[in-house]
C-alpha cells in the first residue's frame, strides 16, 4: 500500500516561510503528477500548486511568486516551499499524487494534512 507522509507544517507569523515535504512510499511504479492542495472549514478543497515529472508547475494565483513546488523523483518526494505567508494562507495543506502502480493502472492518493497557520 502507498503511503503519502507530510512534514514541515506548524505555526508562523506573516512574512515567514515554512518548507513542506512529502515522500511517497510502498509499491510504487511510476510517479506522475504530485502536489498541494489546501482547505479550511467551510471551503471547498484547492489546488495550491502541482507539478509533472518533466517539471511543469501550475500554481493557483494567489500564491504565485510566493509559493515553490519542486520534487526529488529519486527520493519519490515533492516540496512546497512557502514565502512571504499571509494569514490568508492558513488552511490544512494535503499531499497528493497520482501514479502508475504495476498493473497498469493509475491511482490517486492523499496524505493525511499538515496544519499551516499564519499569525498576524
Amino acid at each position: 500500500q502507498v503511503q503519502l507522509v507530510e512534514s514541515g507544517g506548524g505555526l508562523v507569523q506573516a512574512g515567514g516561510s515554512l518548507r513542506l515535504s512529502c515522500a511517497a512510499s510502498g509499491s510504487i511504479f511510476i510517479l506522475n503528477t504530485m502536489g498541494w492542495y489546501r482547505q479550511t472549514p467551510g471551503k471547498q478543497r484547492e489546488l495550491v500548486a502541482d507539478i509533472r515529472r518533466s517539471g511543469s508547475t501550475n500554481y493557483v494565483d494567489s500564491v504565485k511568486g510566493r509559493f515553490t513546488i519542486s520534487r526529488d523523483n529519486a527520493k519519490n518526494t515533492v516540496y512546497l516551499q512557502m514565502n512571504s505567508l499571509k494569514p490568508e494562507d492558513t488552511a490544512v495543506y494535503y499531499c497528493n499524487a497520482v501514479l502508475l502502480r504495476a498493473d497498469g493502472k493509475l491511482h490517486d492518493y492523499w496524505g493525511q494534512g499538515t496544519q499551516v497557520t499564519v499569525s498576524s
